[in-house]
């Protein structure tokens, strides 16, 4: 027996995987931890360890340590899917991720099929236009969020005409196409609606025909490596005109991969580094403590996600994946009453989240605040 315990400690020692309780809690989380969304799924991992270490120590949820699992889904949408599956047979109480929109599109039904709540870091309004109630945003969706960069885009900055730079995936053409619904409602002209792919490496193009379009300014949807390609390109090209974007493109890993190119950048985004909020810099401090950077949005959606789960399961008082799943709907939390969730927040029917989010500007190398825009309401959340 002895000779066993010490063989399963030394296994253990090799995989780097701290052998879990029958009593622990058992979290999974698929996540893009290499290809196209390896920036993004490396910092929404981090984000999660930082709440399991935070939480673990200061006693558990309702007395129980969390055990958490990471599975590489490769940003790969059958990888993703075969990843859930593992996860699922693992009789996980929570999944977490996917990021990529496209990847939690596959993976959301088999979640419902074994009744398991899943915390996702994807943006594309259809994720819960289908009515799965085991889903739920860890973010702002498409719908939610493009409103408010239109008004600004219209009222603010009288934007008449538009150059659309986005990329051809679930995520992309979620944007875009949420992007030019709003555009109509204020008669801001399509100038030029530019489609690019998944880990492009060249941008010259794209540039090309935005700047021949003459658009008044250029919107930008696209993933974190190749959107610091664009900013770079259009500095290269000399784009002069106003750049704007939703979320990704003024994002922490996007203004270092990017450098100076990404100065002046102007945005929405629902979560920021640099927000007025002592709970949100106090989470990026500790994230710089134990990583040695800033995390991005995806750091701290992942954060929030585990401690919504500890939020709402001791508000519950008790480990339940399917009452946690029927507790999402409609709930309301503070975060003078549960901390970790850093902000204000809540849930519609749909699992879409509302919470305040701000207009940035990229001044120096960091977000830079413009204004703090209040929760829109969870009755308007399409």
């Amino acid at each position: 027996m002895k000779f066993t315990t010490t063989l399963i400690a030394a296994v253990a020692a090799v995989l780097n995987v701290m052998p879990a309780s029958a009593q622990d809690i058992k979290i999974i989380d698929t996540v893009e931890l290499s290809g196209a969304g390896a920036v993004s799924g490396t910092n929404w991992q981090r984000g999660v360890d930082l709440a399991v270490k935070e939480i673990n120590a200061a006693g558990g949820v309702l007395g129980r340590k969390i055990a958490v699992e990471h599975y590489d889904n490769q940003s790969n949408p059958g990888t993703a899917r075969a990843m859930v599956a593992k996860a699922l047979d693992q009789e996980p109480q929570l999944l977490l991720g996917p990021i990529f929109s496209g990847d939690v599109m596959v993976t959301m039904a088999a979640a419902q099929q074994a009744e398991i709540p899943q915390i996702v870091g994807g943006e594309a309004a259809a994720i819960t236009r289908q009515g799965n109630p085991y889903v739920f945003r860890s973010s702002l969706s498409q719908a939610a969020a493009m409103p408010k960069l239109a008004n600004y885009l219209a009222n603010e900055m009288k934007v008449h005409s538009l150059a659309v730079v986005w990329v051809n995936n679930d995520f992309g053409k979620g944007g875009r196409d949420a992007m030019l619904e709003e555009m109509k409602k204020r008669d801001i002209t399509l100038a030029a609606d530019i489609s690019t792919e998944s880990g492009q490496l060249d941008f010259s193009s794209a540039v090309n025909a935005a700047m021949k379009s003459n658009a008044d300014a250029l919107f930008s949807y696209t993933n974190e490596e190749e959107s610091a390609r664009l900013l770079r390109e259009l500095r290269k090209q000399g784009y002069s005109k106003p750049i704007f974007g939703e979320t990704v493109l003024i994002s922490q890993k996007v203004i270092e991969l990017a450098g100076g190119a990404a100065e002046g950048v102007k945005g929405h985004v629902g979560l920021a580094t640099e927000a007025p909020n002592p709970l949100i810099r106090d989470m990026v401090a500790k994230f710089e403590k134990a990583y040695g950077e800033k995390p991005d949005h995806n750091g701290i959606k992942g954060y929030y996600a585990v401690y919504l789960f500890k939020a709402v399961s001791e508000k519950n008082g008790k480990i339940d994946p399917k009452l946690f799943a029927k507790s999402i709907p409609g709930i309301r939390l503070s975060a003078k009453d549960y901390p970790g969730i850093l902000l204000d927040i809540a849930y519609n029917q749909k699992g879409d989240i509302d919470r305040e989010s701000y207009l940035v500007e990229v001044k120096d190398g960091k977000q830079a605040i413009m204004a703090t825009l209040p929760m829109a309401g969870v009755e308007n959340l399409k």
